[in-house]
């Protein structure tokens, strides 16, 4: 029988960063991006796909509730609760591991992993994306990946509201 779990794919930032640097000692190039990822859809899977082609490990990491609601989105976000929205992500198989973070920005989360390559969507441009500078300053590369258009969670959201 196959196991098909991925709870181990969701892990502590002490831990994560330990698994990047194994990684890079191994000469492979690890990929970071993050996100809310409130309600999984496939603009999500896409970016996360496209995200993991750049290098040969992906890591995510996913704002916490606390972290979402600080967020400017709407009051009643999350729609769903942090632990759910980090099994989602980890069960993707473009994922390689999901950590949770409860700061307004991954600034921290990213200076504590340092990852290769950094990822963001195309609704940011590259000034505005943060722990560039903390990527770059080691020789690593940022990307910006275009959204799917037509997807989204708040556009999602305004459909089920009808």
């Amino acid at each position: 029988m196959i196991d098909c779990t991925t709870s181990h794919k969701i892990v502590s930032r002490g831990a994560a960063a330990r698994w990047v640097k194994r990684l890079q000692a191994q000469g492979l190039k690890v990929v970071f991006t993050n996100g809310c990822f409130d309600l999984l859809h496939l603009g999500h899977v896409r970016y996360l796909e496209e995200a993991r082609s750049l290098g040969d490990a992906l890591i995510v990491g996913v704002n916490t509730d606390d972290s979402v609601k600080r967020l400017d989105k709407e009051p009643t976000r999350p729609v769903t609760p942090e632990g759910d929205r980090a099994a989602l992500v980890a069960a993707l198989a473009c994922v390689d591991r999901v950590v949770l973070f409860a700061e307004d920005t991954p600034l921290e989360l990213i200076t504590a992993l340092q990852p290769d390559i950094l990822v963001k969507g195309g609704d940011y441009r590259l000034e505005e994306i943060v722990g560039r500078e903390v990527v770059m300053a080691r020789g690593g590369a940022v990307q910006v990946i275009p959204l799917v258009p037509g997807y989204s969670t708040t556009a999602l959201l305004a459909r089920i509201r009808g």
